[in-house]
């Protein structure tokens, strides 16, 4: 039994040293070393090093819901609701790298969103800048969009600035309100390259380069007007392939004295000229102050021939006397803003009061008249079923001198936030303004058109009176909110806003007590005159709920 013991012994330590060598004849495969995400602590909270690499992001977002509730002025063509909902979604991607230069920065922000119903919330303002597009359906179209926008994605570097980023001219962004119904500038998304120089003490100045096509409001066209009245005073419904927009010219007189014909300038205008901003900014921790400049040049395109309806028409132009038509001369709108910024730690901690002003020559967008009417269209407003409709036109053609007259505008504004405690915090916030067509501009368009309902109808009539169009306006509104945060970046808010506009002067026909006679023919008959409704203002009220979290 030893010796058999001792024999299977053997055989076993055999067979285990034979594996042992076999094995030792293998390649040994060494573990790669596991590398672990790393905080970054340079920038603040949130980033961390992508692996690999000197470089630090922050990935973070928002989800937003909100309800609002406005009561239409009419139950007519195209309007009626009551409610309004939006769905909204936001990505922010942060990158930095540290450099011999400063930091190299990379920030891209994605926003879509799902928007229904008239009051607010359905824009027509983004569908005609393209970052919105609308349902087609019967009972969709003007009242369902969905939403899509770049919202940033710019790189700074070494004082530069250069991609998609907020106009460098504006300073309160609608900043404390959920409705951003105040008048003041707020172009939070445009194409910029700008460099920003620090001097100092807390002084910064910014000289910016930015994109013209968000700043243009469109110059006055009888013949776009017409469209939107054709459809029921929708002017959305006039968006589409709208390549040009004429505006009749007259060509002057023949070696006869006769009317030598009558022409169309293109009105639709092209970028040529960028915007140049300018801005000094102070800040220090009591607050900031900034002031801004800017200039915008608005142009035309080439005159086209082509028959002109009116009584004044004279002869419609031909190839053989366009070139009486000279180029319409570009001219150059401008913009002034001030603001100031004041925290107020003596009355509670966040306490913020934002006071801001702005003057315009033929840069309406710029002193953020039409901010909570809507941008990029003529006329246009969001009060359901208005009495009258506001013109915005940054400038009017003049058809008897080929020349655009800049229209003026101006806005103030004023915002307060005060925190009841760390959780709670309330806005209140007001503004005025005033928009002036260029004097004589409304009596010029009225001579050439002569005795007819297109443009504002003949000089000194009944009609000329009381039409609405480039008539002088004046706007404001007020408005307060309630912001509940139980929890860090969680907002659950409620706000209430009224607006109002009207004309400087006069009255105007009020579009709902006289649907289907408002003709020059049947306004000027004095056998008329008694049944005319007329208004100076409209007004309306609307309350906005909001859930929203950021991360």
């Amino acid at each position: 039994m030893n010796i058999k013991h001792l024999l299977l012994t053997g055989a076993a330590s055999l067979v285990t040293a034979g594996g042992a060598a076999q094995a030792a004849d293998l390649p040994v495969k060494k573990a790669a070393p596991i590398e672990y995400v790393r905080v970054c602590s340079a920038y603040g909270a949130g980033f961390f090093y992508i692996p690999g690499t000197d470089t630090c992001l922050r990935v973070g977002g928002r989800a937003r819901f909100e309800y609002a509730m406005q009561a239409p002025l009419s139950r007519g063509t195209s309007v009626g609701d009551y409610s309004g909902y939006r769905g909204l979604a936001r990505i922010n991607i942060d990158a930095r790298t540290q450099t011999a230069y400063g930091s190299l920065r990379a920030f891209v922000r994605l926003e879509a969103a799902s928007r229904t119903g008239l009051p607010g919330l359905h824009s027509g303002t983004q569908t005609r800048i393209g970052n919105a597009f609308p349902a087609l359906g019967v009972d969709g179209y003007g009242r369902v969009q969905q939403y899509v926008n770049t919202d940033k994605a710019f790189v700074q570097f070494a004082g530069f600035t250069a991609g998609r980023a907020s106009s460098f001219f504006d300073f309160y962004a609608h900043d404390f309100e959920i409705q951003a119904g105040t008048l003041g500038s707020d172009v939070f998304s445009t194409n910029v390259a700008a460099y920003t120089a620090t001097l100092g003490n807390g002084f910064s100045a910014t000289i910016s380069m930015e994109d013209p096509s968000f700043r243009r409001t469109p110059i006055y066209s009888a013949q776009s007007v017409a469209q939107a009245t054709a459809v029921a005073g929708n002017s959305s419904a006039v968006i589409f392939a709208q390549t040009n927009s004429l505006t009749p010219v007259f060509a002057g007189f023949g070696p006869t004295g006769l009317p030598s014909g009558v022409g169309f300038v293109d009105v639709v205008q092209r970028n040529r000229m960028p915007d140049f901003v300018g801005v000094l900014r102070y800040d220090q921790p009591w607050g900031s102050v900034q002031i801004s400049g800017a200039v915008h040049e608005i142009n035309t395109g080439n005159a086209a021939f082509g028959n002109f309806v009116g009584n004044n028409a004279g002869t419609p132009l031909s190839n053989t006397n366009l070139a009486n038509v000279a180029r319409t001369q570009s001219e150059y709108g401008w913009a002034v803003q001030g603001g100031m910024k004041v925290n107020l730690p003596f009355i509670a901690p966040g306490d913020t009061l934002y006071l801001q002003g702005a003057y315009g020559e033929g840069a309406q967008l710029y002193t953020g008249y039409s901010s909570w009417a809507g941008g990029y269209a003529q006329t246009t407003t969001v009060l359901q079923g208005a009495p009258f409709q506001q013109f915005f036109s940054d400038a009017v053609l003049n058809p008897f001198t080929n020349r655009l007259e800049l229209s003026t505008s101006f806005t103030a504004v004023a915002s307060l936030l005060h925190y009841w405690n760390p959780t709670l915090r309330s806005a209140l916030f007001g503004s005025y303004g005033e928009l002036s067509f260029a004097p004589g501009s409304r009596a010029a368009q009225s001579a050439f058109f002569g005795y007819t309902s297109t443009g504002p109808g003949p000089f000194g009539s009944q009609f000329y009176n009381l039409n609405q169009q480039l008539r002088d306006t004046y706007a404001f509104n007020v408005g307060a909110s309630l912001i509940w945060s139980p929890v860090r970046d969680l907002d659950i808010g409620l706000e209430g806003t009224y607006q109002n506009y009207g004309v400087q002067t006069g009255r105007v026909l009020d579009l709902n007590r006289n649907p289907l006679q408002t003709s020059a023919a049947y306004v000027n008959n004095p056998a008329n005159l008694g049944a005319l409704r007329t208004v100076t203002n409209a007004d309306v009220f609307q309350v906005r709920a909001r859930v929203q979290r950021d991360f």
